[in-house]
């Protein structure tokens, strides 16, 4: 709103809603309306975990594999089948824990019953009831306003326009809208299923950020899989075709090429590794809205934050108060208990000054402007005069500038209070009304938050920025954020900020404080840096937060923030507790470290089958490994291994930048240099040792056994502690043991088809592992993630 604002009346005197008795009676009428969960619902679970390309790939596979060869070449579908169930289980336990801690930051609806005003769960409010509204609050219901004071509200979820909508009497709300000033009152006409935001089918209801970083790498590397599956599987096929292969050793071959290129328990494991990490996270008092939203965290490269909420306490205690020349200081009091007393709606500030200075009894305005971030006053008319409550710089203090400036210089913040006989009116560019009056200053304190000074301190080490955005004067937040050791730099205000896109991305890069700064500011500044090529996670928890919160790559909002906040964030702190954030990097980063590693792992293998269906799949000769080789060695390599070290703890380079390059740098040379040691030994037991065919796939299976296990241990050598490098070596050693029983134990070599090894075949496994070992340490494969240690890029 700008220019002269339109007269606001103050609402009639609450009316007594509905009875108690009356609502409870149209509760059990209409009957109960199931709590909708805001994470993903069961079968949601089930489709990303089963109907998946890959699972479709090896599912067709199998099924074949079962009516036209060995049923025992079909162990894969176990595998498949353990995974998925693996998947499933993990993320139904930590949608339930999810579940139950978004209970404690659920939109609550306030019900005006027998003339008493309380709060509600959505699913209790009925038709008929009286609802309040306040700045912050999420409409749960539909409804005609019957009250309103300056109310506005963001509907964008529901239409998409993103400019907030001025509603008065008679007019309508829908459920999903989010208040952003004012207050007003509803009936309700509609709940439940009958809402119109259940009547779009959730359309728009929930806000998204981008996918991370390390969900885009993955796509990506999935699609280039799906494409040399494709390709190389017509490959196989056409040279079984061409040969004319009987259907039995063609069903084999075709298995055992294609299947050992899918990568089948990677998309398990990323799913696994962000559902586990949530469950930390919510057992630590931290919501994920999105699964990727711990990961993305350690992302980030610039935090913004908010002062009041964040880094200091979200309640205010009121210090001092300074009466102007010629007013007592009684005087000044009592104005200031005049206006905590009519005000309709209460902010941090006005609860500070309520406590402090209490009236005797509560007071109805005669009109009332209530307070807004775009014009920094609020006002309140009773009888022949309005009071006007503001920030500093929006009247002229005259003298007690000096006692203002003061008072910011040393972090606190300070509110003015005027009186005129002017109508309680928004003037021109959302002035205060004409003829203020200064009556004196108030003067409130800001602690800051427990363990706030460490928190700056841990981001800081880890070459993550901070940057602070307030409404606040900017001497006042640049006296808190020096405080909290965060780096100062440029002090701006909202105002201060360039018009021209080129400029604002080149300012952003300086500032460490922006004050008086308002939403759509906050959100422009946001997106300079995002648009300058910062990943920027905003931490905030008012309703002037949420334009920014929308416009970061990562949303983090206070628990006991505004419930528009909470509703937009991909993270809610359910605390409040701002020292919840370096544990949550901490988790992000080795979720990304994991991840980066076994992928690594599981990347490798579909290097190495195309490496043999190019060398020896278009041949005649009998291929190395049947597929229940395969399952047996990427089980005992890959599958248990990477179990374990995708959730255990890790240390080193963490970045997700190159994820796909720093993937092939490994993995393509590794498979192949595998490869060759596996096909050396095969070609050598067949035809210069002349042993049988199970003879020489027992020969090769070995070497990609033991270079497996090998690659596993060189792969860790950097992400673990001395201890942990010894409990990665010990666990690769008991593999191997039952690798070993496997060949020794009849019915086990009988099922695998594999030979009791021999002199012959030992030492020729010997030689293609040494082969293939000595290749890749030559080869000095970057084991890690490139990187210059646990910073972000810049």
């Amino acid at each position: 709103m700008s220019g002269a604002a339109e007269l606001t009346p103050s609402p009639a005197p609450p009316t007594a809603g509905l009875s108690e008795a009356e609502a409870q009676r149209r509760l059990q009428a209409r009957g109960p309306i199931r709590r909708e969960a805001g994470s993903r619902s069961y079968a949601s679970i089930v489709r990303s975990n089963v109907f998946t390309v890959f699972n479709a790939i090896l599912a067709g596979f199998g099924i074949v594999t079962l009516v036209f060869a060995d049923w025992r070449d079909a162990l894969f579908l176990g595998i498949l089948v353990a995974n998925t169930a693996i998947g499933i289980t993990q993320e139904v336990r930590a949608k339930r824990a999810l579940d139950r801690l978004a209970l404690l930051v659920a939109p609550r609806a306030t019900v005006v019953r027998d003339g008493a005003a309380r709060q509600v769960a959505p699913e209790e409010v009925v038709e008929g009831d009286l609802v309040r509204l306040q700045a912050g609050d999420q409409i749960v219901v539909d409804g005609e306003v019957v009250a309103a004071t300056d109310l506005r509200l963001d509907e964008s979820i529901l239409t998409g326009e993103s400019e907030p909508i001025t509603r008065g009497a008679g007019d309508t709300v829908h459920s999903g809208a989010f208040v952003v000033e004012g207050s007003g009152e509803i009936v309700v006409t509609a709940v439940g299923d009958d809402s119109y935001a259940q009547r779009l089918l959730g359309e728009a209801r929930a806000f998204r950020h981008p996918r991370s970083p390390l969900e885009v790498a993955v796509n990506r590397l999935l699609l280039a899989l799906v494409g040399l599956v494709v390709v190389l599987g017509a490959i196989l096929g056409y040279a079984l075709w061409h040969r004319q292969a009987d259907r039995s050793e063609a069903v084999e071959t075709a298995a055992a090429g294609v299947v050992s290129l899918v990568p089948e328990g990677l998309v398990v494991l990323v799913s696994l590794t962000y559902a586990v990490a949530s469950l930390k996270m919510a057992r630590r008092g931290v919501l994920a809205q999105q699964l990727n939203a711990i990961e993305s965290l350690a992302s980030a490269n610039v935090v913004c934050v908010d002062k009041t909420g964040t880094l200091t306490e979200a309640a205010l205690r009121v210090v001092a108060t300074v009466p102007a020349a010629g007013v007592e200081p009684a005087g000044l009091e009592g104005a200031l208990r005049r206006y905590a007393a009519a005000s309709s709606v209460r902010n941090a500030t006005l609860t500070a000054i309520a406590e402090a200075l209490p009236a005797e009894g509560p007071a109805t305005p005669d009109e009332e402007v209530p307070f807004a971030s775009r014009r920094r006053w609020s006002a309140v008319r009773l009888g022949d005069e309005t009071l006007v409550l503001g920030a500093p710089e929006r009247f002229d203090l005259g003298p007690l500038e000096a006692d203002a400036a003061r008072e910011r210089d040393r972090g606190r913040r300070v509110v003015a209070i005027a009186s005129t006989p002017a109508p309680a009116q928004e003037g021109p560019d959302g002035a205060p009304p004409p003829g203020c009056r200064v009556l004196g200053l108030v003067v409130l304190a800001e602690r800051l938050r427990p363990q706030t000074r460490d928190t700056v301190e841990f981001l800081l080490s880890q070459n993550v920025e901070i940057k602070v955005l307030s409404g606040d004067n900017p001497q006042t937040v640049a006296a808190i954020a020096a405080d909290a050791g965060i780096p100062v730099g440029e002090v701006l205000t909202g105002a201060d900020l360039p018009q021209d896109p080129g400029l604002l991305r080149e300012t952003v890069q300086r500032v460490g404080v922006v004050g008086r700064v308002a939403p759509e500011d906050k959100r422009r500044f946001v997106e300079a840096l995002r648009e300058s090529g910062r990943y920027v996670a905003m931490i905030g928890d008012g309703v002037n937060d949420v334009p920014a919160l929308k416009a970061s790559r990562l949303a983090i909002a206070q628990g006991t923030g505004a419930q528009m906040a909470r509703g937009v964030s991909d993270l809610v702190l359910v605390n409040g507790d701002f020292a919840a954030v370096p544990a949550l990097v901490a988790e992000g980063r080795q979720t990304l470290r994991n991840l980066q590693r076994v992928a690594r792992l599981y990347v490798t293998k579909s290097s190495f089958a195309a490496f043999l269906i190019l060398v020896i799949g278009i041949t005649s000769t009998a291929y190395p490994l049947l597929p229940r080789h395969f399952s047996l060695a990427a089980a005992l390599t890959i599958g248990i291994p990477t179990f374990f070290l995708a959730l255990a703890p890790s240390t080193g380079p963490w970045r997700p930048d190159g994820f796909g390059r720093n993937v092939a740098a490994f993995a393509l040379p590794a498979g192949v240099l595998t490869g060759v040691g596996v096909v050396a030994s095969y070609l050598f037991a067949l035809y210069d040792l002349d042993l049988d065919v199970t003879e020489a796939r027992t020969t090769a299976t070995t070497v990609l056994v033991a270079v497996g296990l090998y690659l596993v241990v060189e792969l860790e050598r950097s992400s673990r502690g001395a201890r942990g490098r010894l409990l990665v070596s010990g666990m690769c050693a008991l593999l191997g043991l039952g690798y070993v029983l496997t060949l020794v134990l009849p019915f086990a070599r009988d099922f695998f088809d594999l030979a009791l090894p021999s002199v012959a075949i030992g030492l020729t496994a010997a030689g293609g592992a040494a082969i293939s070992i000595a290749a890749i340490w030559l080869a000095r494969l970057p084991a890690t993630a490139t990187g210059d240690g646990d910073g972000p890029a810049g």
